[in-house]
């Protein structure tokens, strides 16, 4: 589908990368990855045809469409959402407009024997087998369906896009996007204003997709459920595997070890040919000897061992003071927008070195309550902040309050105090930002090195309690990981709003999830929360099932009795057996899933493996809805 050959970009005199070579087939799912600046955005534009390149040469397979997702869009004002979206559509809707022109043309006339009421006929003819051809008579319901999987609700389908954030708005360019039957989709961050949920179903999206697929991402999670092939750029080079990226990175490990044991046998090798060379050099009878090894050694390829960028942001969360107990008191928090309510009647209380994940889809109020805990903006109810409390706020597009036209050592400098002034430059380059970096315009840095920037910014300030709202948008990966580590060694407050399940995980010891103008307590991770919440998600389809069903009974049959008790304890001792044969089968699930991270050719080598991996993990789901049925007997009881 398309073949690179030696693509190079060159700014200003300085070249970005070069040497860039590889081969994109159909089914590929690339997962392009590297530090913040190593490029990889310019490739997805140069891919596109949206950047000039240097040198070396593109190649792509005739007819091929191209899909192209940018990190920055525009809209056209006016349109709805459904309007918008039905952008993709460019065909389609040129073909109606058309056959709109013809009926009319045909309704208006009497000549129905003329040879152009004739050619009219033969026109609508052709236009109407062109339109079902491309889909015509199904795009519309296609064009709901792709919105509703992105979140969009019914009601939002006739509103103006400009009345929707800008992650709203990324969501309908992806829908536009998914809906144009593409051969190749270039995603640049996709995830980044994605939801949990929303993140789930674009995964299983992308896995039914049938063409090639390249994207930057910096959710581990994502490329390791939807990749099948990383490519990394690091200091101008590639690097190219056919493994999603944790398996990648194992195998670019083990490369590197052998190739520096590799290297290292050469090394003695070449000495030892070195030292004969220098002896025979000494004695007139075997001067040919040395010339003949002086030859040999001119003739070895040396082995070169791949070098990293190694390079990492240093970040520590000092904490101020020590504060009270009580952290933010909330009672009968409400928030609306116009006549769009958000918040309403939200009772909160956060202790002093509480550990909290804000959770749930987009709009629900997740960052909203995050900006009225820092006084951003007004609300209803009553907040309450205690004693001694330093609040450090990281907001949503924290980076985009950056000023473009000035350096990024006067940014820091402007924000600095007296007494910090002097430790600028020491700061900056713990964050990665050296030498010359300083001196360069913010405008010119790209999205994660802006992030890099407001994050070292944020620290000139102290604090006890740190707010945070979706920190690692574009962040490469290794500076998430090192934002993480900083995070969990932090003493103080933490609060983050998040859609990242890797970069969650371990970090909170509770979440609340937004939804509906309400917040709901889970005591536990990521893991547990997304864990209960599709158990929470089956009992309310349950329930209502469960409803009607003994609605319908209640009719005919009258009263019911639930209260048996040695039915109830029958049932609990089934129960406990089923969650004791559940915990051994995930267990067994768990050792598998490190077999294939580990040894994955040997795995792929047992035929049988797979078969009896699958059949465990489906062993589980049907317990766990057996699980389902017993619980909410004994509920009911």
């Amino acid at each position: 589908m398309l073949n690179t050959h030696n693509i190079a970009v060159t700014f200003g005199g300085e070249e970005l990368f070069s040497g860039i070579t590889f081969k994109l087939n159909a089914g590929n799912r690339i997962g392009l990855v590297g530090k913040n600046g190593a490029g990889k955005s310019t490739l997805l534009k140069v891919i596109a045809g949206e950047q000039e390149y240097s040198s070396g040469t593109l190649a792509f397979e005739k007819e091929i469409s191209i899909g192209y997702l940018k990190q920055d869009i525009d809209f056209e004002e006016g349109r709805t959402v459904l309007d918008e979206a039905y952008e993709a559509f460019k065909e389609i809707k040129s073909i109606e407009q058309k056959l709109e022109r013809v009926n009319l043309e045909l309704a208006e006339r009497t000549d129905y024997e003329s040879d152009y009421y004739h050619d009219l006929m033969h026109d609508l003819d052709d236009l109407s087998h062109r339109y079902e051809l491309i889909g015509g008579y199904n795009y519309q319901g296609e064009t709901e369906k792709i919105l509703q999987g992105l979140g969009f609700q019914q009601a939002d389908f006739n509103m103006p896009t400009n009345t929707f954030s800008g992650g709203w708005r990324m969501r309908i360019e992806l829908a536009k996007l998914l809906l144009q039957n593409n051969d190749i989709l270039l995603l640049d961050e996709p995830t980044n204003h994605l939801d949990i949920e929303s993140i789930i179903w674009f995964e299983n999206f992308l896995k039914n997709f049938n063409g090639a697929i390249m994207m930057v991402s910096h959710d581990k999670m994502f490329l390791d459920n939807v990749t099948n092939r990383t490519i990394e750029i690091s200091l101008g080079k590639i690097y190219d595997f056919k493994k999603p990226y944790s398996q990648y990175l194992l195998l670019r490990n083990e490369i590197k070890e052998k190739q520096l044991q590799a290297q290292k046998n050469q090394d003695k090798e070449i000495k030892h040919t070195e030292q004969l060379i220098n002896k025979f050099r000494a004695k007139a009878n075997k001067a040919s000897m040395a010339q003949s090894l002086i030859k040999k050694l001119d003739k070895v390829e040396r082995i070169e061992v791949d070098i990293e960028d190694n390079a990492v942001m240093n970040v520590r969360f000092p904490i101020s003071i020590v504060p009270g107990k009580i952290i933010f008191e909330a009672e009968n928090i409400s928030k609306n927008y116009g006549d769009n309510q958000v918040l309403k009647n939200i009772d909160l209380l956060i202790n002093r070195n509480s550990r909290i994940a804000f959770v749930g889809q987009n709009g629900q109020g997740k960052s909203t309550l995050a900006k009225i805990m820092v006084n951003e903006i007004d609300f209803d109810g009553h907040l309450k902040l205690g004693h001694n409390v330093q609040i450090g706020y990281f907001a949503q597009n924290q980076s985009e309050y950056l000023n473009g036209e000035i350096t990024v050592l006067q940014t820091m400098e402007d924000a600095a105090s007296d007494g910090n002034r002097i430790r600028v430059r020491d700061m900056l380059g713990a964050f990665l930002f050296r030498g010359d970096d300083v001196e360069k315009k913010v405008k010119v840095l790209s999205g994660g090195e802006r992030n890099r920037l407001a994050l070292c910014k944020m620290l000139l300030s102290p604090f006890n309690v740190l707010i945070m709202d979706e920190p690692t948008n574009h962040l490469d990966i290794a500076s998430k990981n090192v934002l993480k580590n900083a995070l969990d060694k932090f003493e103080g407050t933490l609060i983050l709003v998040s859609h990242d399940r890797d970069f969650l995980q371990g970090l909170t010891e509770k979440v609340y999830e937004f939804k509906d103008e309400k917040i709901k307590e889970y005591l536990g991770d990521i893991n547990y929360f997304l864990e209960k919440h599709n158990l929470d998600n089956m009992r309310e389809v349950e329930k209502r099932t469960k409803t009607i069903t003994e609605n319908k009974k209640s009719i005919s049959n009258g009263k019911k009795n639930f209260k048996d008790t040695k039915i109830k304890k029958q049932l609990q001792n089934k129960l406990s057996k089923i969650e004791a044969e559940i915990s051994r089968l995930e267990k067994e699930v768990i050792n598998h899933d490190a077999d294939i991270l580990e040894n994955f050719d040997e795995v792929t080598a047992d035929k049988e493996f797979f078969t009896i991996y699958q059949a465990k993990k489906d062993k589980v789901g049907e317990l766990m809805e057996e699980w389902e049925v017993l619980q909410e007997r004994i509920d009911m009881i």
